[in-house]
């Protein structure tokens, strides 16, 4: 019995010994196993998934597109993404070059066209505004109609693309051009290539007024004349 009762106490000194090294004074678990016990119990971080959002159609196709190639816009302060780009070429194409310039014109001389431009909105404007591609397409090309307003032009058989940033004259094609609507103090001249008036006019009041530009011609001036489009 005396045997057993030794036992008996070890095994409740080596229980106590236990509980004694797993808490604190007053029965609460010490520093280090309650950080133990909180590191078992905390779950996994959750990790902030870094892919982009993208709008459902065209829009959001149309800038995941541009993600994947590393297109970028011209002015990042002007459109957020391609798609806010393309969208506003597409509202602003019915609107934009009626009064001075051909639509294509106006897309191909005013920048939309630089940097990655062209890409965008050959990708974007089939979905968002199919109606304008095939001005787009002329722009591209280079073969559409330009319209001209005030100023002076070089007569070249082929006029490339002009915008405001380009160095020279912009370049006016030989044909026969009109303009129409109420004109007061229209001045418009032809000039050969060594700057002589080889025809003038300045009208006071008119409502159409044409001019044949040839081939040997060097320059072609036009002041307060409104538009002068191409006569077909």
């Amino acid at each position: 019995m005396r045997a057993m009762r030794g036992v008996g106490a070890a095994a409740v000194g080596v229980v106590a010994v236990v509980t004694i090294c797993g808490c604190a004074a007053g029965g609460e678990p010490d520093a280090k196993s309650a950080a133990t016990m909180s590191d078992a119990a905390a779950p996994d971080p959750v990790v902030a998934s870094t892919e982009p959002e993208y709008l459902p159609g065209p829009e959001g196709a149309l800038d995941r597109l541009a993600d994947e190639k590393g297109w970028a816009v011209q002015d990042s302060t002007l459109y957020a993404s391609a798609s806010a780009f393309v969208s506003d070429i597409c509202e602003s194409l019915p609107v934009s070059a009626r009064e001075s310039s051909s639509r294509p014109q106006w897309l191909a001389e005013s920048g939309n066209l630089d940097g990655d431009g062209k890409a965008m909105l050959q990708a974007g404007m089939p979905n968002l505004c199919p109606e304008w591609v095939p001005a787009l397409k002329a722009a591209v090309s280079g073969n559409y109609e330009r319209w001209y307003t005030s100023g002076t032009f070089k007569v070249v058989a082929s006029p490339a693309p002009w915008s405001a940033g380009s160095e020279g004259e912009p370049g006016i094609a030989p044909g026969t051009y009109r303009t129409k609507g109420d004109l007061a103090d229209c001045y418009w001249e032809r000039t050969s290539k060594s700057g002589d008036i080889l025809d003038n006019q300045f009208a006071t009041s008119a409502q159409s007024i044409t001019v044949s530009i040839r081939s040997g011609d060097g320059q072609f001036t036009s002041k307060s004349c409104g538009v002068w489009k191409p006569v077909k």
